[in-house]
């Protein structure tokens, strides 16, 4: 077996058992139904202006009903390290270069993975949280979120002050990510 193929099955016998417990932790069914509220009716100048802490969660739905993957090419780690949105480099990334494409795919590593596998960037589902259509606050501080997929509860959180950034969680198009700047 080469080098590659043994480090993406280790990859994944420990990514995705971590990532499968962290997206049922919180998994129940909600008797309440949330409105259908577009992106610009859910944030207010008041949610804005206002600190984390007295900002009140609101939803937003997000149709995502840009690109549909079906089941079958979730399950190939192969597909896994594709990019089904963008498998061409932009024109704007490293114009001129020669090996551009192979370094596009280097830094979308796991883009596949990360949004339709254990991401739900093709799926319907509602974001709620103090500002759900953002990564981080407007102000300093934390930002929390929680991405509802029909029993799937898929958490959110983030903080930044200075040069100091960090997020975890499901992001706001759907997409797993982490980060950690100082």
């Amino acid at each position: 077996m080469s080098t590659r193929l043994q480090f993406c099955i280790r990859f994944c016998l420990v990514l995705l058992p971590v990532s499968l417990a962290l997206a049922g932790a919180g998994c129940k069914t909600t008797s309440g139904s949330t409105p259908n509220r577009s992106p610009s009716a859910t944030l207010s100048t008041n949610d804005l202006a206002g600190d984390v802490r007295s900002a009140k969660p609101t939803p937003v739905r997000h149709t995502n009903q840009v690109l549909v993957v079906r089941h079958y090419p979730k399950w190939n780690p192969v597909w896994w390290f594709g990019n089904v949105d963008s498998p061409t480099p932009p024109e704007w990334y490293r114009p001129g270069e020669s090996c551009r494409t192979n370094l596009w795919y280097w830094r979308n590593s796991l883009h596949n993975f990360t949004h339709y596998v254990i991401g739900i960037k093709d799926k319907p589902f509602v974001r709620v949280g103090t500002f759900p259509n953002k990564v981080f606050a407007p102000q300093p501080g934390w930002n929390w979120a929680v991405c509802k997929y029909k029993c799937l509860r898929l958490p959110f959180v983030s903080y930044h002050r200075g040069g100091f950034k960090f997020y975890c969680g499901w992001r706001e198009r759907g997409n797993f990510g982490m980060k950690l700047n100082f």
